[in-house]
C-alpha cells in the first residue's frame, strides 16, 4: 500500500519553559513520531553521538550546505559562533515515506519552516507567567548573569511571537499534563495511536494544561 504523505510538526518554546523535557516524553509516548536531527558546529559534548544527537560538521562543511540550500532553516543561537540548522534531508525524504517528523526549533526557524511547509502543525509551549522562565533559568544555576540577560531578552521576544503557531500550550510545572495536552493535539490531527502491542502510557489529567489555539483569547 503506497504510503500517505508524513506531516510536519514544530515545537517551540522560550528557553527554560521545558520544550525539550516534554519532547522527550513525547517520543518515548509516541512511536509514529519520529526526530529530526538537526546539523551543528559546536563540538559533542560528553555523551553525545554523531548522528543521535545531532550531526556534527564543520563550519566549513556547514557553510558549504547552508550555501547550497541543504537547510530548511538555520541560525546562530543566541549569536554565539556556531551554527545549528534542520537538514533538508532529515525530513523531505521521511515526509515523503509518510512518517511524521518532529523539529524543536526557535521562533525565527519556524516561520523558515513555514514558508516551505506551510501545513506544518506547530506548537508553541509556554509559562502561564513570563516571571516562571526567570526562576527555572535561575534554579539551573549554569549560566552567568550576562548569559541569563541574553536568554531572557530572547525569551521575551519569542512570546511575543507565538501568535504565528496554530497551538499554545502552557507548562506550569506540570509536564505530565502538558505532553497530554500535545498528544491530543496530535491525534486529533491524525497521528496513528500506538498499536496494541505497545506498552499504555499511563494516563494524565490536563487540567493544568491549558491548550489554546493561536488567536483565541487567553
Amino acid at each position: 500500500m503506497a504510503h500517505l504523505p508524513g506531516k510536519l510538526v514544530v515545537i517551540s518554546g522560550p528557553s527554560g519553559v521545558g520544550k525539550t523535557t516534554i519532547l522527550r516524553r513525547l517520543l518515548a509516548d509516541l512511536p509514529h513520531l519520529i526526530p529530526s536531527v538537526s546539523a551543528t558546529t559546536r563540538p559533542p559534548r560528553a555523551g553525545e553521538r554523531n548522528g543521535v544527537d545531532y550531526h556534527f560538521v564543520a563550519a566549513e562543511e556547514f557553510e558549504r550546505r547552508r550555501a547550497n540550500g541543504d537547510f530548511l532553516e538555520c541560525c546562530q543561537v543566541y549569536g554565539r559562533q556556531h551554527w545549528y540548522g534542520t537538514l533538508v534531508d532529515e525530513v523531505a525524504p521521511r515526509m515523503a515515506a509518510g512518517e511524521w517528523v518532529v523539529l524543536e526549533i526557535d521562533v525565527e526557524g519556524t516561520l523558515s519552516i513555514l514558508g516551505r511547509y506551510p501545513g506544518a502543525i506547530t506548537i508553541f509551549v509556554e509559562p502561564s507567567h513570563p516571571d516562571q522562565l526567570l526562576e527555572r533559568l535561575t534554579g539551573r544555576g549554569t549560566e552567568s548573569p550576562e548569559a541569563m540577560a541574553r536568554r531572557l531578552e530572547v525569551a521575551r521576544r519569542e512570546l511575543l511571537q507565538s501568535h504565528h503557531y496554530q497551538h499554545r500550550v502552557v507548562n506550569d510545572d506540570d509536564i505530565a499534563a502538558a505532553v497530554a495536552a500535545i498528544e491530543k493535539i496530535l491525534f486529533d490531527a491524525g497521528l496513528p495511536h500506538a498499536p496494541a502491542t505497545a506498552q499504555p502510557k499511563q494516563q494524565s489529567t490536563t487540567d493544568h494544561a491549558q491548550h489554546t489555539p493561536s488567536g483565541a483569547q487567553t
